[in-house]
């Protein structure tokens, strides 16, 4: 093989074994079941369900011969099954009981977002409006309050929590050790040889009132040396110790070492309400893009009937200049009208379709991957209606609705508990440290007589002989094995006791100080966020308030000028029937005419827009709209879809 070859086959080989182009696999729950599975379930991954992007079977339901026969209640229902906002929504609580469970264990919290999707826009006129629209999508952590309503931003601060999930200890090892020795005093060998095995273990856990504890024992099993000056060889030893510290300032009391567990707590209600928020949103923006799409469908009706009235006039000019009765001007004003109105008819055809694709992007998953959820037409079932008479409810009775329902103002006041109860441990860590500790341990040893040979001396050092030991040589308390070094043990025959305090004093304590006072600061700056946002809110109520009044008086305005509009066009096109009039004229006329039936529908639509907004301001959207929270929650409505009426049928 040449030399180019064998760089070609190294360099492949390279390439597949690099991890760059593969794909990292999703971490799987192992499946459960069996005893091993039992003792180590707190070892292995948890089960996370994967999201699901089929859609529900609703929409296919609501289908018939090609289209979408679509209420508003059954958008609303779409929605609740279908919307991916929602759905992400839906993992904000599962995350904050995660952090519950990581709380409850004795650690800092992590962060648990609750952003809320404001859903797209509708559809514009032009050529780029459904780009523009698809792409409108904002999010918001709750009115723009920052810190207050956007869930745990920062771990927290202050003393340290104790660990209070208990702890297994195990270590093991085996030692064989060659030590030169500059004496034979001692061990009687120049070079101390020494073996054994080493297992420690136990169990330590932490409380909330401050307290540590550990339990241990210690096991020195089969020490074996080359010195013959031990009486036991082959020896186990070690000690049973119990151990238990107290802090007395610094990191004492359980209100200040569970704060991070009630935050957690807490964080899973400002959970459900985000939650709940999100399903608000999602709601009005179901509504305006269902309003919007019977608005665009209402006007490009009137440009309809606008363009065959054009289309008829064109053709009666035609035959009239045919028979000499009328010029050719008028025919070429008939014609250029008639083409105006074939390319208002063309744009507003346009901007229903562009609507029709935002709403079912709205109300699917992976409808947009379906070709017939995609070519489906929407027809609307409903029909907005402007109520004959508005209700007068005083303002201030809508204000104190709107702060007794809207999630925000409880977000805020969840959120400034939190930092209450987060200000608990650095107002403790300005202490200094002072703890309390006492240690109990029994030792043991047993062991076996050493059969290496003891010289036997002069009082001059001369070696006259070597002997051997005998049980009648030693200490008969210690011989035996792990079973008399346990009887040592629990009979406490050899006891230890140390008990004591340590004081630390931090000189000038600058860090909490500045921690402290922070955490104060931020308080205060969460205070007056809560003040701006009950001001918005009032601000808003007011100003929705003004906009549905106003809302009304345009479309009570727009309807009796579009009626006055139809009795001219009427008188016009009399008029010109009976040669008084011009064809201009009446082109002018009806031109004003379009425009004033589709002030009026765009007069109704703004009304619709101005009640929506009423309603979420006041936070009664869910009320308004009959959506059931836990129904949002599971992702599943029950009630059946709301099928057209066929004729012949009841």
């Amino acid at each position: 093989m040449s030399r180019m070859h064998r760089t070609v086959a190294v360099l492949l080989c390279v390439m597949m074994a690099s991890p760059i182009f593969g794909q990292t696999p999703e971490i799987k729950p192992a499946t459960p079941g069996g005893f091993i599975y039992g003792i180590t379930r707190n070892y292995r991954p948890r089960g996370v369900a994967a999201v699901s992007w089929a859609d529900s079977t609703r929409i296919e339901r609501l289908m018939r011969a090609g289209k979408i026969y679509l209420s508003l209640r059954d958008a609303i229902a779409l929605a609740l099954e279908n919307n991916l906002d929602i759905e992400n929504a839906r993992i904000s609580p599962k995350l904050s009981d995660s952090n519950l469970l990581r709380a409850s264990a004795g650690q800092l919290l992590r962060n648990v977002s609750n952003s809320i999707s404001q859903g797209p826009s509708s559809a514009s006129l032009g050529v780029l409006a459904g780009a523009n629209s698809l792409g409108s999508t904002g999010a918001s952590s709750g009115g723009g309050t920052g810190g207050v309503l956007s869930g745990l931003s920062v771990q927290l601060a202050g003393s340290a929590i104790p660990n209070l999930d208990p702890t297994l200890f195990l270590n093991t090892q085996f030692q064989h050790q060659t030590s030169p020795q500059t004496s034979t005093f001692v061990t009687g060998t120049n070079f101390l040889v020494t073996s054994y095995k080493n297992i420690n273990y136990g169990i330590q856990q932490g409380f909330l009132t401050g307290t540590s504890v550990s339990l241990g024992m210690g096991n020195v099993l089969g020490f074996r040396q080359n010195s013959y000056n031990s009486d036991f060889n082959g020896v186990t030893q070690g000690s049973l110790s119990f151990s238990i510290t107290q802090n007395l300032l610094n990191g004492f009391g359980v209100s200040v070492n569970n704060r991070a567990i009630r935050i957690a707590k807490n964080q899973q209600h400002i959970s459900d309400l985000a939650f709940k928020q999100q399903v608000m949103a999602t709601v009005k923006n179901v509504a305006d893009l269902y309003w919007d799409l019977v608005s665009f469908d209402e006007s490009l009706r009137i440009k309809q009937q606008t363009l065959d009235l054009d289309t008829r006039l064109f053709e009666d000019n035609k035959r009239r200049a045919e028979l000499g009765a009328l010029a050719e001007i008028d025919i070429i004003q008939a014609e250029a009208e008639m083409k105006n109105a074939q390319r208002d008819v063309t744009t507003a055809e346009t901007q229903v379709l562009q609507q029709e694709m935002i709403l079912k992007s709205v109300l699917t998953r992976s409808g947009l991957n379906n070709p017939a959820i995609v070519g489906a037409r929407i027809v609307p079932l409903d029909h907005f209606d402007v109520p004959a008479k508005e209700a007068v409810i005083p303002t201030q009775d809508l204000v104190a609705e709107a702060m007794q329902k809207r999630p925000e103002i409880e977000q805020s006041q969840i959120g400034l508990e939190d930092t209450r109860i987060s200000m608990l441990g650095t107002k403790n860590n300005l202490l200094p440290s002072l703890s309390v500790f006492a240690n109990l341990s029994n030792s043991g040893l047993a062991g076996e007589v050493n059969t290496l040979p003891v010289p036997i001396t002069t009082s001059t050092g001369q070696v006259l002989g070597y002997r051997t030991r005998t049980p009648q040589d030693v200490n008969g308390f210690f011989l035996g094995g792990y079973g008399n070094f346990l009887s040592q043990i629990f009979s406490r025959n050899f006891p230890n006791y140390s008990a004591g305090f340590q004081l630390n004093i931090p000189i000038r304590n600058r860090a909490a100080q500045a921690d402290l006072i922070t955490d104060e600061l931020n308080y205060r700056q969460q205070q007056i966020q809560d003040h701006q946002l009950q001001n918005s809110i009032k601000l808003n109520v007011i100003n929705a308030q003004t906009a549905l009044a106003q809302a009304r008086v345009a479309y009570d305005n727009a309807v009796e000028a579009r009626r006055l509009q139809d009795l001219t066009l009427a008188g016009e096109r009399r008029k010109y029937e009976l040669g008084t009039s011009t064809i201009l004229n009446v082109v002018l006329v009806q031109r004003d005419s379009t425009a004033r039936a589709l002030s009026e529908v765009d007069a109704k639509n703004q009304y619709a827009h101005s009640q929506n907004a009423l309603i979420q301001v006041l936070g009664k959207t869910l009320d308004a709209y009959g959506v059931d929270i836990d129904e949002a929650k599971s992702g599943t409505v029950k009630r059946d879809p709301d099928l057209p009426v066929v004729q012949g049928q009841k």
